[in-house]
């Protein structure tokens, strides 16, 4: 009966001790390395949402958004979504929601009262310039006429040029139309720089008659210069150059762009900041995807081209956006670089 009694007992106490003794041959196996410990995964390199992108209403803001979600689809393996936008909108829309993710064309000094509190208040931050220039107007000439006077480095030679004209003739300039503040500094540009009896300007009634005019004068190989501005797929389309109208001075432009300007002084055309918006979680949650936008910086050059590309027959938004994916790695890997999976 008393060994019964201390068998009972027994089973008892082992009873009690099993938890412990199994905990001590799981720490066991584990400090062997019988039993891996669960690795922790990193987090996605495009997080764990669709990326939405902002497509503007206007051509090349378009292109840009249609590249970039085929670069972060094919390059990255992210999910995105485009969405239609327009400055204001999505400023707001980034500022207060962070979304969309990614603005690749926003003129932010022409929204200053919705992105400057955005970018205060840590919603939004600009990750590159969109354009690697800053000055989007000024005056341009044919290919032509620079191969044919390489002394034409700016417009104030516009006067050497003129001389070797027959006849003394003018030089015609295409402005802008009359009601357009750029008409007002082309005309006191020529003051400042003395070209009064060497161009003859001319004022077209709207944007289809200018690009007409300057179409015109280049089919039949005439020296001329016009104004214009970028992104555009006219300066493509003909193979134009860009004339220095020397350094940006702010107060001369101020003046220039007054109808009383009394003593003008040439100044190049004033930069604008063009940049790619980020919502700042994608600094801090998709770091990657923030670096690569930190080096998506197009050659107005190449969009230029785009836009020219655009304008061929069947063109699409959508196949210049393929196109450029399929033609133009020599840009975009240098986007890409090392931060593709």
């Amino acid at each position: 009966m008393t060994i019964r009694i201390w068998g009972i007992a027994m089973l008892a106490v082992l009873a009690l001790l099993q938890p412990a003794l199994g905990q001590v041959t799981v720490l066991d196996q584990a400090q062997d390395g019988a039993v891996p410990a669960d690795p922790v995964a990193p987090p996605p390199i495009c997080g764990t949402q669709p990326i939405g992108i902002a497509r503007m209403s206007w051509p090349s803001a378009a292109i840009l958004a249609e590249i970039q979600a085929r670069l972060l689809t094919t390059q990255f393996g992210c999910q995105t979504r485009v969405a239609p936008g327009d400055l204001a909108a999505t400023g707001s829309s980034m500022g207060t929601t962070g979304q969309p993710a990614v603005a690749p064309e926003m003129w932010v000094a022409r929204i200053a009262e919705v992105w400057n509190p955005a970018v205060k208040a840590q919603m939004v931050r600009p990750a590159a310039p969109t354009y690697a220039e800053t000055t989007f107007e000024g005056w341009f000439v044919p290919d032509y006429l620079a191969a044919a006077h390489p002394e034409l480095t700016g417009a104030a030679k516009l006067r050497d040029v003129a001389a070797t004209l027959n006849n003394g003739a003018k030089i015609r300039f295409v402005s802008c139309p009359a009601d357009w503040g750029c008409s007002v500094i082309n005309r006191n540009l020529i003051r400042a720089l003395g070209l009064g009896d060497v161009l003859d300007v001319v004022e077209p009634a709207n944007r289809f008659e200018m690009d007409t005019l300057i179409a015109e004068a280049v089919g039949r190989h005439e020296p001329v210069v016009f104004y214009y501005w970028q992104p555009n797929a006219v300066l493509a389309q003909f193979n134009f150059v860009n004339l220095d109208l020397g350094a940006y001075d702010e107060k001369a432009l101020q003046c220039l762009a007054q109808q009383t300007c009394a003593t003008p002084v040439a100044s190049s055309f004033a930069p604008e900041s063009v940049v790619i918006a980020l919502a700042e979680w994608v600094y801090t949650d998709i770091p990657s995807i923030a670096a690569y936008f930190g080096r998506t910086t197009m050659p107005l050059k190449e969009m230029n081209t785009l836009l020219a590309q655009l304008n061929e027959p069947g063109a699409t938004i959508e196949s210049v956006a393929d196109r450029f994916v399929i033609e133009r790695s020599d840009i975009w890997k240098g986007w890409v670089g090392s931060g593709a999976p």
